[in-house]
């Protein structure tokens, strides 16, 4: 695939998408309006957003990023893409309420206070009945899930030693707290996880 010299690309987003969207074809049966933090370059929401085209796919990352999500939604043209919504998960969020957020591979590049100011700030965007997945690598009872995550983490730790592979427990824990049960725990393709919860 040959792109702008200034688009932004990111391989992963192509092989990780479909099995993605078939969690999502799921998980968001029945919304409406999704709010995606931290979307990075835009890929997945124009590939979401044509395959469901009844949901309204709502953008949104810190101000540095939009501009390539702007790229991509405007080379795709879709009619559920709205402009994409500057969030950082420290400041200020957007006063529309969505009954869906997606999240992917964001956790572990944000610091532990960052992800718990994420999960605290969430109820304020929430519709009833709210349905929230989030794509990514998590360990489970501190424990690496393979060798390569392991070498994930060192590497994310070196970059930023407050970024780093989330504890399953630690995040659910978060989504409880806010009146979210988790729903679904799926497998992903290269050691990832898709973690599902829906309001009670």
């Amino acid at each position: 695939m040959t792109m702008p010299a200034d688009k932004p690309y990111a391989p992963a987003c192509d092989r990780n998408q479909a099995p993605i969207l078939n969690i999502l074809r799921i998980r968001f049966a029945g919304c409406r309006q999704v709010l995606e933090i931290g979307s990075g370059t835009g890929q997945h929401a124009i590939h979401f957003a044509a395959a469901l085209p009844q949901l309204t796919w709502q953008t949104s990352d810190r101000r540095e990023n939009l501009a390539g999500i702007r790229q991509w939604l405007a080379e795709a043209c879709l009619p559920n893409t709205p402009p994409p919504l500057e969030l950082d998960v420290g400041g200020v969020w957007p006063t529309a309420r969505f009954d869906a957020i997606f999240t992917a591979n964001t956790l572990h590049i944000m610091s532990w206070d960052s992800v718990v100011a994420l999960f605290q700030a969430l109820p304020q965007v929430l519709a009833p009945n709210a349905r929230l997945t989030v794509y990514g690598p998590f360990n489970y009872g501190g424990r690496f899930t393979s060798p390569s995550n392991a070498e994930f983490d060192v590497s994310l730790k070196a970059t930023h030693p407050e970024r780093g592979i989330r504890d399953f427990e630690a995040v659910d824990a978060l989504a409880r707290e806010i009146g979210f049960e988790l729903v679904a725990d799926d497998a992903m393709p290269a050691n990832n996880r898709c973690l599902s919860w829906q309001q009670r």
